[in-house]
Protein backbone atom coordinates (compact mmCIF):
# COMPACT_ATOMS: atom_id res chain seq x y z
CA UNK A 1 0.00 0.00 0.00
CA UNK A 2 2.62 2.34 0.99
CA UNK A 3 4.69 1.75 -2.82
CA UNK A 4 1.18 2.40 -4.39
CA UNK A 5 0.19 5.26 -2.77
CA UNK A 6 3.74 6.68 -2.94
CA UNK A 7 3.94 5.71 -6.77
CA UNK A 8 0.65 6.88 -7.50
CA UNK A 9 1.18 10.60 -5.93
CA UNK A 10 4.52 10.80 -7.76
CA UNK A 11 2.80 10.12 -11.03
CA UNK A 12 0.46 12.98 -10.30
CA UNK A 13 3.63 14.94 -9.97
CA UNK A 14 4.15 15.35 -6.40
CA UNK A 15 7.69 14.94 -5.01
CA UNK A 16 7.07 12.04 -3.07
CA UNK A 17 9.44 10.17 0.12
CA UNK A 18 8.66 6.38 1.48
CA UNK A 19 10.07 6.38 4.46
CA UNK A 20 10.64 2.53 5.62
CA UNK A 21 10.22 2.45 9.62
CA UNK A 22 10.41 -1.45 9.81
CA UNK A 23 14.03 -1.59 10.92
CA UNK A 24 15.32 -5.00 10.85
CA UNK A 25 12.87 -6.12 8.56
CA UNK A 26 12.71 -3.48 5.69
CA UNK A 27 11.35 -4.92 2.60
CA UNK A 28 9.77 -1.62 0.59
CA UNK A 29 12.93 -1.77 -1.30
CA UNK A 30 12.09 -5.49 -2.49
CA UNK A 31 9.02 -4.10 -3.62
CA UNK A 32 10.56 -1.25 -5.25
CA UNK A 33 13.11 -3.50 -7.07
CA UNK A 34 15.48 -0.99 -5.38
CA UNK A 35 17.21 -3.20 -2.74
CA UNK A 36 20.58 -3.14 -4.82
CA UNK A 37 20.81 0.58 -4.99
CA UNK A 38 20.94 1.05 -1.14
CA UNK A 39 24.04 2.30 0.33
CA UNK A 40 23.20 4.34 3.12
CA UNK A 41 19.90 3.94 5.36
CA UNK A 42 17.96 5.77 7.59
CA UNK A 43 20.37 4.48 10.99
CA UNK A 44 23.00 5.48 8.97
CA UNK A 45 21.66 9.27 8.74
CA UNK A 46 20.76 8.98 12.67
CA UNK A 47 24.43 7.81 13.58
CA UNK A 48 26.52 10.84 11.72
CA UNK A 49 27.55 7.97 8.62
CA UNK A 50 25.96 10.02 6.23
CA UNK A 51 22.99 13.48 4.50
CA UNK A 52 20.10 12.63 4.80
CA UNK A 53 19.95 13.21 1.02
CA UNK A 54 22.73 10.00 0.67
CA UNK A 55 20.12 8.02 2.03
CA UNK A 56 17.47 8.84 -0.64
CA UNK A 57 17.41 6.37 -3.82
CA UNK A 58 15.60 7.79 -6.59
CA UNK A 59 13.03 5.71 -7.95
CA UNK A 60 13.58 6.83 -12.09
CA UNK A 61 10.57 5.43 -13.06
CA UNK A 62 7.66 7.52 -10.94
CA UNK A 63 8.35 10.97 -11.63
CA UNK A 64 10.24 12.43 -8.43
CA UNK A 65 9.85 9.48 -6.25
CA UNK A 66 12.27 8.22 -3.55
CA UNK A 67 13.09 5.84 -0.83
CA UNK A 68 14.52 6.38 2.64
CA UNK A 69 15.54 2.34 3.71
CA UNK A 70 15.63 1.22 7.04
CA UNK A 71 18.59 -0.56 8.02
CA UNK A 72 18.29 -4.17 7.60
CA UNK A 73 20.93 -5.27 10.39
CA UNK A 74 19.39 -3.80 13.54
CA UNK A 75 16.45 -3.61 15.05
CA UNK A 76 13.63 -1.27 16.32
CA UNK A 77 15.61 0.50 18.60
CA UNK A 78 17.96 2.11 16.65
CA UNK A 79 16.00 5.17 16.30
CA UNK A 80 13.85 6.58 18.38
CA UNK A 81 10.45 8.59 18.13
CA UNK A 82 12.38 11.96 18.39
CA UNK A 83 15.40 11.43 16.34
CA UNK A 84 12.50 10.24 13.79
CA UNK A 85 10.59 13.25 14.28
CA UNK A 86 14.12 15.53 13.62
CA UNK A 87 14.20 13.20 10.43
CA UNK A 88 11.20 13.72 8.49
CA UNK A 89 11.12 17.57 9.75
CA UNK A 90 14.01 18.14 7.85
CA UNK A 91 12.72 16.35 4.51
CA UNK A 92 9.41 18.45 5.07
CA UNK A 93 10.43 21.74 3.48
CA UNK A 94 11.77 19.36 -0.05
CA UNK A 95 8.47 17.10 -0.33
CA UNK A 96 4.92 17.06 -0.76
CA UNK A 97 4.10 14.13 0.83
CA UNK A 98 6.36 11.93 2.85
CA UNK A 99 4.81 8.27 3.84
CA UNK A 100 6.49 6.25 6.39
CA UNK A 101 5.29 3.09 5.79
CA UNK A 102 5.44 1.41 9.94
CA UNK A 103 6.06 -1.98 11.08
CA UNK A 104 3.45 -4.47 12.43
CA UNK A 105 2.48 -4.24 16.00
CA UNK A 106 2.08 -1.21 18.76
CA UNK A 107 5.48 -1.45 20.42
CA UNK A 108 7.93 0.63 19.34
CA UNK A 109 8.90 0.31 16.00
CA UNK A 110 4.89 1.47 15.56
CA UNK A 111 5.73 4.58 18.17
CA UNK A 112 8.67 5.93 16.23
CA UNK A 113 6.63 5.61 12.52
CA UNK A 114 3.67 7.73 14.10
CA UNK A 115 5.25 10.35 16.42
CA UNK A 116 6.18 13.09 13.30
CA UNK A 117 2.58 12.16 11.48
CA UNK A 118 0.15 14.73 10.28
CA UNK A 119 -1.66 12.66 8.97
CA UNK A 120 -2.77 8.58 9.64
CA UNK A 121 -3.94 6.29 6.57
CA UNK A 122 -4.89 3.16 8.57
CA UNK A 123 -4.83 0.33 6.10
CA UNK A 124 -7.14 -3.09 7.42
CA UNK A 125 -8.67 -5.98 5.18
CA UNK A 126 -12.37 -7.07 6.29
CA UNK A 127 -11.30 -9.37 8.64
CA UNK A 128 -12.28 -9.53 12.36
CA UNK A 129 -9.18 -10.03 13.64
CA UNK A 130 -7.76 -7.25 11.41
CA UNK A 131 -10.22 -4.74 11.99
CA UNK A 132 -9.92 -5.46 16.05
CA UNK A 133 -6.11 -4.44 15.42
CA UNK A 134 -7.10 -1.80 13.51
CA UNK A 135 -9.70 -0.54 15.86
CA UNK A 136 -6.74 -0.62 18.87
CA UNK A 137 -4.32 0.99 16.32
CA UNK A 138 -6.82 4.35 15.71
CA UNK A 139 -6.95 4.77 20.05
CA UNK A 140 -3.05 4.32 20.14
CA UNK A 141 -2.89 7.34 17.13
CA UNK A 142 -4.75 9.68 19.97
CA UNK A 143 -1.63 9.38 22.51
CA UNK A 144 1.33 8.48 20.50
CA UNK A 145 1.72 11.08 18.02
CA UNK A 146 3.75 14.28 18.46
CA UNK A 147 0.61 16.57 17.49
CA UNK A 148 -1.23 14.20 19.97
CA UNK A 149 1.23 15.34 22.44
CA UNK A 150 0.79 18.99 21.84
CA UNK A 151 -3.40 18.75 22.03
CA UNK A 152 -3.53 18.77 18.36
CA UNK A 153 -5.67 16.37 16.03
CA UNK A 154 -4.44 13.66 13.90
CA UNK A 155 -6.65 13.29 11.13
CA UNK A 156 -6.91 9.87 9.87
CA UNK A 157 -8.42 7.48 6.57
CA UNK A 158 -9.37 3.81 6.48
CA UNK A 159 -8.23 2.43 3.14
CA UNK A 160 -9.86 -1.27 3.08
CA UNK A 161 -7.81 -3.51 0.70
CA UNK A 162 -8.37 -7.59 -0.27
CA UNK A 163 -11.96 -6.73 -0.54
CA UNK A 164 -13.73 -9.93 -1.82
CA UNK A 165 -16.95 -9.09 -2.98
CA UNK A 166 -17.92 -12.72 -3.61
CA UNK A 167 -16.70 -13.59 0.07
CA UNK A 168 -18.45 -10.60 1.33
CA UNK A 169 -21.41 -11.24 0.06
CA UNK A 170 -21.61 -15.11 1.26
CA UNK A 171 -20.57 -13.69 4.87
CA UNK A 172 -17.23 -14.94 5.11
CA UNK A 173 -15.78 -11.41 5.30
CA UNK A 174 -17.21 -8.04 6.83
CA UNK A 175 -18.56 -5.98 4.31
CA UNK A 176 -17.92 -2.51 3.90
CA UNK A 177 -20.61 -0.98 6.21
CA UNK A 178 -19.39 -3.13 9.08
CA UNK A 179 -15.94 -1.83 8.89
CA UNK A 180 -17.19 1.72 8.68
CA UNK A 181 -19.31 1.01 11.41
CA UNK A 182 -16.55 -0.58 14.20
CA UNK A 183 -13.89 2.27 13.43
CA UNK A 184 -16.12 5.29 12.28
CA UNK A 185 -12.81 7.07 10.43
CA UNK A 186 -13.56 8.25 6.34
CA UNK A 187 -12.97 5.96 3.89
CA UNK A 188 -10.08 6.62 1.31
CA UNK A 189 -10.56 3.78 -0.49
CA UNK A 190 -11.03 -0.15 -1.25
CA UNK A 191 -8.18 -2.14 -2.95
CA UNK A 192 -9.99 -5.62 -4.20
CA UNK A 193 -8.13 -8.82 -3.85
CA UNK A 194 -6.25 -9.26 -6.35
CA UNK A 195 -3.21 -11.70 -7.47
CA UNK A 196 -1.91 -9.57 -9.16
CA UNK A 197 -0.59 -7.06 -6.56
CA UNK A 198 1.07 -10.28 -5.32
CA UNK A 199 2.54 -10.70 -8.85
CA UNK A 200 4.01 -7.23 -9.45
CA UNK A 201 5.87 -7.53 -5.76
CA UNK A 202 7.59 -10.37 -6.33
CA UNK A 203 9.13 -8.71 -9.99
CA UNK A 204 9.87 -5.68 -7.96
CA UNK A 205 7.16 -3.13 -9.09
CA UNK A 206 4.14 -1.58 -7.31
CA UNK A 207 1.14 -3.03 -9.14
CA UNK A 208 0.31 0.52 -10.14
CA UNK A 209 3.11 0.36 -12.54
CA UNK A 210 2.73 -3.23 -13.30
CA UNK A 211 -0.79 -3.30 -14.53
CA UNK A 212 -1.65 0.22 -14.01
CA UNK A 213 -4.93 -0.48 -15.94
CA UNK A 214 -5.82 -3.55 -13.44
CA UNK A 215 -8.72 -2.87 -10.60
CA UNK A 216 -6.32 -2.83 -7.64
CA UNK A 217 -4.58 0.03 -9.45
CA UNK A 218 -6.95 2.07 -10.14
CA UNK A 219 -7.78 1.79 -6.66
CA UNK A 220 -4.64 2.83 -5.34
CA UNK A 221 -4.56 5.72 -7.89
CA UNK A 222 -8.24 7.00 -6.83
CA UNK A 223 -7.43 6.54 -3.12
CA UNK A 224 -4.24 9.12 -3.58
CA UNK A 225 -6.16 11.78 -5.29
CA UNK A 226 -8.46 11.80 -2.77
CA UNK A 227 -5.22 11.87 -0.36
CA UNK A 228 -5.03 15.21 -2.64
CA UNK A 229 -8.18 16.70 -1.90
CA UNK A 230 -10.17 15.25 -4.69
CA UNK A 231 -13.75 14.68 -4.50
CA UNK A 232 -13.81 11.36 -5.63
CA UNK A 233 -16.86 8.44 -5.03
CA UNK A 234 -15.69 5.52 -3.36
CA UNK A 235 -17.11 2.77 -5.23
CA UNK A 236 -17.81 -0.77 -3.52
CA UNK A 237 -16.52 -4.10 -5.67
CA UNK A 238 -19.47 -6.12 -7.08
CA UNK A 239 -19.46 -9.55 -7.50
CA UNK A 240 -19.89 -9.45 -11.19
CA UNK A 241 -19.04 -13.14 -11.21
CA UNK A 242 -21.78 -14.15 -9.43
CA UNK A 243 -24.15 -11.36 -11.53
CA UNK A 244 -23.71 -13.37 -14.60
CA UNK A 245 -24.67 -16.70 -13.07
CA UNK A 246 -27.50 -14.98 -11.58
CA UNK A 247 -28.37 -13.85 -15.58
CA UNK A 248 -27.98 -16.94 -17.00
CA UNK A 249 -29.97 -18.71 -14.53
CA UNK A 250 -32.57 -16.17 -15.20
CA UNK A 251 -32.57 -17.07 -18.99
CA UNK A 252 -32.15 -20.85 -18.52
CA UNK A 253 -35.47 -20.86 -16.26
Amino acid sequence: TTANIGTALALMGKKVVIADADIGLRNLDIVLGLENRIVYDSVDFVEGRCKLRQALIRDKRAGELYLLPAAQTRDKTAINPQQMVAMINELRDEFHYILIDSPAGIEQGFQVAVAPADRVLVVTNPEVSSVRDSDRIIGLLDAKTERAEKGERVEKHLLLTRYDAQRAGRGEMLSVDDVLEILSIPLLGIVPESEEVLRASNVGAPIILHNAMSAAARAYSEAAKRLCGEKLPVNIPTDKRGLLVRLFGRRAA
